[in-house]
């Protein structure tokens, strides 16, 4: 099943309009793109929520010993500088970036564009809009990005200004400088 998407870039929701349609519908998992297109996610399996997890569990054991940023899970919406509001499924910010922010800024969507973000291709995901969703983070300022496709056991790499990576499953992958020291190896799924 593909996620529905709305057009409502002709109802021109404000910023606050869209926090508000997300936080008075909790049940509803909801992105805008930057050209304000509503997208409503469906719910993942729990093969995919296990690989989501566990990702985020091996970036947050590496983020607590360093201490180097914040890392947050697929529930965080991020205002990003593209006009886009979007939910990653792992996402790590920098932390002096991150204590750039208002307190009010980061209680509510950031509007910030994380420094690393994981996409994890489920079953209800088309591949071309997980890659467009990608290029829409490096225009936005994304400086690492993965796209983990267990479908053709594959992954993608996302670097600014550079051509995508394609490596073939398993393989070990690094944070290279954006996330120094980080390393894991994603395995055949």
């Amino acid at each position: 099943m593909v996620p529905l998407t709305l057009d409502v870039s002709q109802v021109h929701l404000t910023d606050e309009q869209f926090y508000q349609l997300c936080i008075t519908n909790p049940e509803m998992r909801l992105e805008r793109t930057a050209k304000g297109i509503l997208i409503v996610m469906s719910p993942v399996g729990g093969e995919s929520g296990n690989r989501e997890f566990e990702l985020g569990l091996d970036l947050g054991l590496w983020n607590r010993q360093t201490g180097l940023g914040k890392v947050f899970s697929s529930s965080t919406i991020f205002k990003l500088p593209g006009g886009g509001d979007r939910s990653p499924d792992v996402a790590w910010v920098e932390l002096s970036r991150w204590h750039g922010l208002t307190p009010e800024e980061q209680a509510k969507f950031p509007p910030i564009a994380p420094d690393f973000v994981i996409e994890l291709r489920s079953r209800t995901d088309s591949l071309k809009t997980l890659q467009d969703k990608m290029q829409e983070y490096m225009e936005s300022g994304v400086r690492l990005g993965w796209l983990v496709n267990p479908q053709n056991q594959q992954v993608e790499i996302y670097r600014p200004n550079q051509a995508n990576v394609t490596h073939p499953l398993p393989h070990t992958l690094t944070g290279e400088d954006v996330l120094p020291g980080f390393e894991t190896t994603i395995d055949r799924f």
